[in-house]
C-alpha cells in the first residue's frame, strides 16, 4: 500500500535503486520525489501545458528543503504551466550600482551627446564607484546618500559634493522612469553649499589677495590668474595646449559644434602671457597645465580649491566668478559691451548676430589689453596722491 502522507521523515527512508524513479505525494497530484541510483533526491511537480505538452519541472533538491515548502512551490509551478508560463518564476538579476550607472551613461549620457560626459564619467569613477560600485542598485538608501555626501565634503568640499549629488539623482530619476517599483533615495535639502547667486564679482581687495596666493599655489594658481586675465571658461583655460598659442601670443581657444561660443582668436596681453611663458613642457603632454597621466590636463580643481580657500579666507566665491569679474572689469576699462562679450565668447542676439561677420580681432586684443592695465592697477595700486585718467568707452 501506498503512503497516505509524505513526511520529511518518509522522503528521507526512499531508497535508491539500480534506475532513477519517482514517487508520487498524496496529497498533491503532480508533485513527486525523484530517486537517482546515487541516492540523490529531489522535488518536482508535472502537468500540462495549454497545447497539452507534458511539462517536468524540478522544485528542489531534497536536502536542502522540507516537503512542506516543497508542496507549497510545486503547486505555484502547476499553476503556471498550466497557464502556460515558466514553470519557475525568474527572478530578474540583481542590478549593482555599476550596471545602472554604465546603463545610464550609455542610454542617457552617450545617447544624447551632453558636453559633461567626460566630467560625469569622471565623477562616477572617482568618487562614487570605489564606494558602491558591488553595491545592490535598488539597495542604496537616503543614509548611504548622506554618508557619500560627508565624506566627500570634507575631503574635496562642498560644491564638488552637490556636483555628486547631481550625478546621482540624475542615474536614480533615470532608472525610476524605467521601473516603477524604484523610489529615488534623494530628496530635497541635501545639498551642501547654500544657494549663491550669480552675480557674485570680486573685490579689488579680493583679486589682490587671490592673484597673490596664486603666485604660490602652481598649476592651481596658474590656471586662477589665466582665467582671470583673459576672461575664458573654466574648462577651455584648463584644456589650453601648447600648439593653441602661436609664436606671437595669439590664443586660438578651441571649439565643439555643440559647446557655448569661445572668444575664438585672443591675442594674449602681459599678464596671461606670462602665466604660460613660466610654465614648462612635461615630456610629450600636449597641455599647458599637465595632469598625472602623460597625456591628461590637470584635474583636481575642486580639492586645490579647498586648500587655497583656506589660504584665502575671503566670502565664498567661484572659479567661475573670476570670469564674471573680468567681464566688470573690461566695462570699468572702458571696453564697449559688443566687444566684451564677444571677447567672453557670448552668443550675439539679433540681426548683428546673424550678419556681422567681422572678426574683431584687434578689438578684442585692445580688450584684453586694456583689462590687462587694470589688473596692474588694481595688483600695484599708485599711491594715494595720483589721480588716474578715467578711460573713455569705445564706441
Amino acid at each position: 500500500m501506498r503512503r497516505k502522507t509524505l513526511s520529511d521523515a518518509g522522503v528521507a527512508d526512499l531508497k535508491s535503486k539500480a534506475a532513477r524513479y519517482t514517487f508520487p505525494d498524496p496529497e498533491l497530484r503532480g508533485h513527486y520525489v525523484r530517486v537517482m541510483p546515487s541516492g540523490a533526491k529531489s522535488f518536482v511537480a508535472v502537468s500540462r501545458d495549454p497545447n497539452g505538452k507534458q511539462v517536468w519541472a524540478t522544485i528542489g533538491a531534497a536536502d536542502m528543503m522540507g516537503v512542506e515548502k516543497a508542496r507549497e512551490d510545486a503547486r505555484e509551478a502547476i499553476k503556471r504551466i498550466r497557464a502556460g508560463l515558466p514553470a519557475i518564476e525568474q527572478k530578474k538579476a540583481t542590478e549593482t550600482f555599476k550596471d545602472v550607472s554604465d546603463a545610464y551613461l550609455k542610454r542617457h549620457v552617450a545617447a544624447k551627446g551632453l558636453l559633461s560626459e567626460k566630467e560625469i564619467k569622471r565623477c562616477v569613477d572617482v568618487y562614487v564607484s570605489p564606494r558602491w560600485e558591488k553595491r545592490e542598485f535598488i539597495g542604496i538608501r537616503r543614509g548611504d546618500v548622506a554618508t557619500l555626501l560627508d565624506e566627500i565634503e570634507d575631503s574635496n568640499g562642498a560644491r564638488q559634493a552637490d556636483m555628486v549629488l547631481a550625478i546621482v539623482r540624475g542615474i536614480c530619476n533615470w532608472y525610476a522612469a524605467r521601473n516603477e517599483d524604484y523610489l529615488s533615495p534623494i530628496v530635497r535639502g541635501m545639498r551642501r553649499a547654500s544657494p549663491v547667486k550669480r552675480e557674485r564679482v570680486l573685490s579689488d581687495d579680493e583679486i589682490r589677495a587671490v592673484w597673490q596666493q596664486a603666485g604660490k599655489a602652481g598649476t592651481f594658481g596658474d590656471i586662477l590668474r589665466l582665467a582671470l586675465s583673459t576672461g575664458q571658461r573654466r574648462d577651455k583655460v584648463m584644456t589650453i595646449r601648447w600648439d593653441d598659442v602661436s609664436v606671437d601670443g595669439v590664443w586660438n581657444v578651441s571649439s565643439d559644434d555643440r559647446e557655448k561660443g569661445t572668444g575664438g582668436e585672443l591675442k594674449l596681453p602681459a599678464l596671461a602671457l606670462d602665466v604660460i611663458r613660466s610654465r614648462s613642457r612635461v615630456g610629450e603632454s600636449p597641455y599647458v597645465f599637465t595632469g598625472r597621466t602623460k597625456d591628461g590636463y590637470f584635474n583636481g580643481m575642486s580639492k586645490a580649491k579647498v586648500e587655497f580657500d583656506k589660504k584665502v579666507p575671503i566670502d565664498h566665491w567661484t572659479i567661475h566668478d573670476l570670469r564674471r569679474t573680468g567681464r566688470s572689469l573690461m566695462a570699468r576699462a572702458g571696453v564697449s559691451s559688443d566687444t566684451a562679450e564677444r571677447v567672453m565668447g557670448h552668443a550675439i542676439e539679433g540681426v548683428q548676430g546673424v550678419y556681422n561677420r567681422h572678426r574683431y580681432g584687434a578689438e578684442k586684443a585692445d580688450a584684453l589689453a586694456r583689462l590687462d592695465a587694470l589688473l596692474k592697477t588694481i595688483l600695484n595700486p599708485p599711491a594715494k596722491n595720483v589721480v588716474p585718467i578715467k578711460q573713455r568707452a569705445r564706441k
